[in-house]
Order: structure tokens, then sequence, then C-alpha cells
């Protein structure tokens, strides 16, 4: 029996790559969403309440998980799976090591005695196999019928009982055929696999570049179902959700209140109208939109609590809006920053170029990870301040101009370190424009073709606010194609609960 490849056509020696590159997606539907794609109604249904089973729970579960993992393989060009060890130093990475090194130290001793214990090595050649066999396309037959041959452990375990295996040759078959199947970038991997003499370090060397070689083809899969899934996401999603809710009714209790309160503030809003406007008739029952209700509660994910949950419709987008919000405090400090120093010196710096951007750049980097816990937002502050003065101070003398006497550079650095206060005028000002902005932003049709006009005082953060908000919006309008039959039924019993159940879902966009 050959242990060696040069046998093979040149169709079995080719790489994973290359020899998958013109597959179709049905080639991949064992490790593929294909199967839960299929035409189910896209209609929210509603459902009595029931009492909830174990498996029902935990099938509700795997949706939620698939759902989730689609939606990011989908949105996230950048998405993949990575090779994640233990940190070294950490319980779990020690017991590893002793688990691991007992393990291999075990096989040595086994195929060191006299006559050699090969029944360790055999599993482990069986374990390989099955790997190799893993990695093959469809229709590869002569690759797999050549792998079962030669890692036939029947076969080697009837030459272990007569001491005739040939333990290197099996190896080196193994390497060979790795060599064939694995992407490019494990070349060198190979190449040292070829170059080590120990079979017992050989063997589990094999195994870590097998792991690698795992995640290379999870990640090659991702790479060919994107395109499918982003041709098919909206019917997807909507779909997986209609399957959760009909496991767990209860998956909409979250969104309805983030519903509720939106319809409350809105609510609370036109009440204080009505009663400012003289002549207004109180007795009469207030007329709501229900996509202006929707659109608040998006504004409201703008400045959640993610310490709590996030309604169950949009925790597929939870880390993209946390990260939304995390980077419009940042825009909103330096806005701040920005405000104060023209305020106190605008005069005395109107004319020198460039100048909001040259202090934009001074904040930018000592704000950078204000978003963890350790950081310290007063201290930048202050850090902030004091840059700032020194930077208005030289451009003053450089224009021979008097520079900042220490009264005045201690309040511009004091209303600079009270940015952070609770109701802080210029916080609040400048947090209102940029709601107002966002605001705007939903109101449009389509933020690429038209842009909302940026209010006063965010002219020097308008780059990054446009950034910010074309994500933002991308995000929004998508939930809404997905999720809008949900949120339209939501809506006809809150706000029209006499209404026929198709009114509320044509006044409610879902694009």
């Amino acid at each position: 029996m050959p242990l060696n490849d040069d046998q093979n056509s040149d169709s079995d020696s080719s790489r994973l790559s290359e020899s998958t590159a013109s597959s179709s997606d049905s080639e991949y539907s064992r490790q593929s969403f294909n199967s839960d794609s299929s035409s189910k109604p896209s209609s929210p249904a509603s459902s009595p309440p029931k009492i909830i089973t174990f498996d029902e729970l935990m099938a509700a579960a795997r949706n939620l998980t698939d759902l989730t993992l689609a939606h990011e393989i989908a949105v996230n060009a950048n998405f993949c799976i990575k090779q994640e060890d233990f940190p070294q130093n950490s319980f779990a990475g020690t017991v590893k090591q002793i688990v691991h090194k007992a393990f291999w130290d075990h096989l040595e001793s086994e195929l060191n005695e006299d006559p050699p214990e090969y029944e360790h090595a055999i599993k482990l050649f069986e374990e390989i196999k099955e790997i190799l066999l893993s990695f093959l396309t469809p229709g590869a037959n002569r690759i797999q019928n050549q792998i079962c041959e030669v890692l036939d452990t029947d076969l080697i375990r009837q030459q272990a009982e007569h001491n005739a295996v040939d333990i290197h040759g099996l190896a080196n078959y193994i390497i060979n055929t790795m060599g064939k199947l694995c992407a490019p970038v494990r070349d060198n991997d190979i190449k040292q696999l070829k170059a080590t003499d120990n079979i017992v370090e050989l063997l589990r060397q094999i195994f870590r570049v097998l792991d690698l070689m795992k995640v290379d083809m999870a990640n090659y899969t991702i790479q060919n179902l994107r395109p499918y899934l982003q041709r098919n996401l909206v019917d997807y999603e909507r779909t997986k959700f209609q399957e959760i809710l009909e496991e767990t009714p209860s998956a909409l209790d979250l969104t309805t209140e983030w519903i509720k309160e939106s319809i409350e503030d809105e609510l609370s809003s036109v009440s204080d109208e009505s009663s400012s406007s003289p002549g207004a008739d109180s007795s009469s029952k207030p007329i709501i939109s229900p996509t202006l209700v929707l659109n608040n509660g998006y504004l409201k994910l703008l400045q959640w609590d993610y310490h709590k949950t996030i309604p169950e419709t949009l925790i597929t987008d939870e880390v993209r809006l946390q990260e939304l919000r995390e980077k419009l405090n940042q825009l909103k400090i330096i806005a701040c920053v920005c405000l104060i120093t023209n305020n106190m010196v605008g005069a005395a710096i109107v004319d020198v170029p460039d100048f909001a951007d040259q202090l934009k750049r001074i904040c930018v980097p000592l704000l950078e990870g204000m978003n963890k816990k350790t950081f310290d937002l007063k201290e930048a502050l202050n850090a902030i301040g004091v840059q700032i003065c020194s930077k208005v101070n030289r451009s003053l003398t450089e224009r021979g101009l008097p520079t900042l006497n220490e009264e005045m550079q201690s309040n511009l650095m004091g209303q600079i370190a009270h940015i952070v206060e609770e109701n802080n005028p210029i916080s609040s000002l400048i947090d209102k424009r940029i709601q107002l902005f966002m605001r705007s932003l939903l109101a449009l049709p389509s933020f690429q073709k038209c842009r909302p006009t940026m209010p006063g005082g965010l002219s020097v953060i308008q780059t990054e606010m446009e950034f910010v908000g074309s994500q933002y919006a991308s995000i929004v309008n998508f939930n809404k194609q997905v999720y809008g039959p949900f949120y339209a039924n939501i809506l006809r019993k809150l706000l029209f609960p006499e209404a026929p159940m198709g009114k509320v879902e044509t006044e409610t966009p879902t694009n």
C-alpha cells in the first residue's frame, strides 16, 4: 500500500482554496444556513400564552444563536473565527498544559516499549483521518478513498500485532495530505512538520496544524456564505425570529416595553405642546405617528444604558449600537471643548486657519478609550484644558497678541472640566443638537442621497458625525426592514387597539 501521493491526479493535489473556488453554495449545505432559509410566512403571527418546555427554550436559544451569527457574518466584512488559547498563566491554561503533557509523555513511553504499544497512536490516527475527511468537498472521492485505505485503523491494528507498523510512513502521508488540503498560509507550518524527527512531537504538531486548518476551513466557508446571506438576510432573520417567537411567546416583551416608553414620551411631548398653545382643545385625543414613535425609540438607543438588556429585535446590533453611542459621547466632548474655547477667545483667533481642527487634534488622543471602566474623564478633561490653554497662548503669541492671563486660563480650564457635570448647559446644548441631527437623519428617505443640515456648534465634528450617522441610519433602516411587521403589530395593539390588523402595518415603514 503506497504511503506517498505521487500517484495522485492533479485534481487531488489542488489546494483547498483552489479546489472549492468554483463550488456552489449547495456544496456547503452541511455548514451553511440553507436548511433554515425556507420560505416560511414572514409576517408575525399572534401566539397564545403557553407553558415553555426546556426543549422549546433550547430550540429558541439555538435559533437566536443562528440568527446572531448569520447577521454578524453578513453585516461585518471583517468577521472571522480566530484560534484562541487560554492565557498561559491562567488556571485553565495551566491545567491544559499539565493534561496535554501527561498525555504526550504517556504516548512516548508506550512507543518506547519493547515491543512498542500502539493503541493510543492508533486512536490518534483514527481522529486524524476523520479530521482530514471533514476538509474534503463533495466529489473528492479519489482522495477520500485513499485516506480511508491508508489510515484504516483495523489494518493498522493488525500490523501492530505483528510489530509491522510504519508509523513514520503514516505520519509522512498525513503531512503530504495536509499540504494538499491546507490554505497557502499554512505552507510554512507544513515545512516545519516535515523537518520534525521525533514521532511524538510530530504527532503533537500535526494536531496543532490541523486545529489551524479547521479555523481556516470555517473562515473559508464564512467567506463563501457571506454573499448568500447578504442577498437573503432580511427574509432569513425575519423567519428565524418568527421561529423564536413561536418557541418563546415572551420574546417580544422587552421590545414592546421599549415601544411603549417611546409612546409615553411622545404623548408627554404632545401634551406639553398642547398646554403651551392658547386655544388648544385639551379634550381631544392626541394623534401620534407610529413612524415618529419608532424613530424616537431608535434615538433612545444612542443614550441607552447597555448594562440593561436591549430590546430583543436589536440584539444582533447591540455591539455596533453601543460603539456608536460611545463614539457620539466622544464627539460631544470635542464639540463642547471647541465651543467653550471659541466663546472665550474666539475674537482673537477667529481668522486663524483650521484652529478648530487643531483643538480637535488635541482632544482626540486624550479621549481615546473613554468607554473603558478605568478611563478617568475628569483627568482627561484637565489635561485637555492645560493643552488648550497652551495652544491658545502659542497662537496669540505668534500673532503678536497678549496671552491669556491666569484668571482667564483658570476660567477656560474650569469650564472644560465642568463638561461632565450633570445638566451642564454647554453639554446639554450640544447633546440636543446631536439628537436633532440624528432625528433629522431618520426622517430622510435616503441618507446617501441627501443629508440634513449640520446644526450649529457641530461643524468641527461634521465629518465624523456624517460617518457615524451613515452607520446609524444603515442599522436602523435594515432593522425596520426585518422587524417592521413585528413593530407594526405591537404599535397597532398599543395605539389603535380597535383598528384592523393591516392598518398600522401600512403606516409603519419597513424600508
